[in-house]
């Protein structure tokens, strides 16, 4: 009597749907820039308020989709989980804030150098904080990464505070994360809805005084942008969705390699919309480029061999 064979093609199909939603949600945030260029005659607080009030109502159409309304509510009943959620909501929303307005001032590739500083960052903090040990390829990624800032800050004359406030703002926002035992859609709801009085707050104050941009009328943005606007809840939720479904299908090493598609896909933003690109940019996203390799390189070694 033939043994059942293992549901490879399964097996398979998940992985795929996996692989999937994660090149989709990284392609998303890559080209996130373009967004942000076609709302740049929008403050960038604006279209932070506007951001955090969609993503709360489309928030709460996944939360009833996928059923975890039972999450939310306990998040609200555990005041510890709450606080952390909301130092985490405070992180994201500068990440959020700082990434639009570098983007509004044509410092894309600053934003492009900070998401791929993070992932090494993630490194030093594991050292700094979990008691985790570097190997020696890490190492020398980490120094390279270094190298690569400091070429952009003395040869470049230009301090990559941009770049250093994302990776280290979204760093901050990983790491308390990491710390609440809550799913990513929860998460965030709870998040988009603690800063939400603030948001509303503040467009209700730029209405007020007249210099808000949303709305139908000639003198404010016209329709397009306010259509515009409200899309920032889908483009804000669907590419988190894409990630949670992601990270339940594939290992983190291939989450891992998967994270550099989005600051590359910005870099490439950066060059089609004619920024500056000086031979200390080169020279930083050269040894950038290289630590990443490295980096990569490590997990695919530390990866265990395939069960036969």
């Amino acid at each position: 009597m033939m043994s059942p064979s293992p549901p490879h093609n399964s097996q398979t199909s998940v992985w795929s749907h996996g692989l999937l939603a994660g090149i989709a949600a990284y392609t998303i945030w890559g080209f996130f820039p373009i967004y942000f260029k076609m709302t740049e005659e929008v403050g960038a607080l604006e279209i932070l308020a506007h951001r955090i009030l969609w993503s709360v109502p489309f928030g709460l159409l996944i939360i009833a989709a996928r059923r975890q309304f039972p999450d939310v509510g306990r998040v609200f009943k555990n005041p510890k989980m709450l606080f952390w959620l909301f130092i985490a909501a405070i992180a994201l929303a500068a990440n959020w804030g700082m990434y639009i307005w570098a983007i509004q001032i044509d410092q894309i590739f600053q934003a492009s150098l900070g998401y791929y500083i993070n992932p090494l960052l993630y490194v030093l903090v594991g050292v700094m904080f979990f008691g985790e040990r570097l190997s020696k390829l890490q190492i020398l990624a980490v120094v390279f990464a270094v190298i690569g800032v400091t070429i952009l800050a003395v040869y470049g004359g230009v301090f990559p505070g941009i770049s250093l406030f994302l990776a280290c703002s979204f760093g901050l926002y990983g790491v308390i994360r990491k710390q609440v035992d809550v799913g990513a859609m929860p998460g965030l709801l709870v998040e988009t809805i603690v800063l939400l009085p603030a948001a509303i707050g503040y467009l209700i104050y730029l209405g007020q005084t007249g210099t808000i941009v949303f709305g139908p009328a000639p003198n404010h943005g016209g329709l397009s942008i306010s259509l515009l606007m409200l899309a920032a809840g889908p483009i804000t939720v669907l590419p988190l969705l894409c990630f949670a479904v992601a990270a339940r299908k594939l290992k983190l090493s291939t989450l891992g390699f998967l994270q550099f598609i989005g600051p590359t896909l910005q870099f490439c933003c950066g060059l089609y919309y004619g920024e500056p690109f000086t031979r200390a940019h080169a020279l930083c996203f050269g040894f950038i480029w290289i630590a990443v390799l490295m980096f990569m390189w490590d997990g695919l070694r530390k990866r265990p061999a395939p069960i036969a």
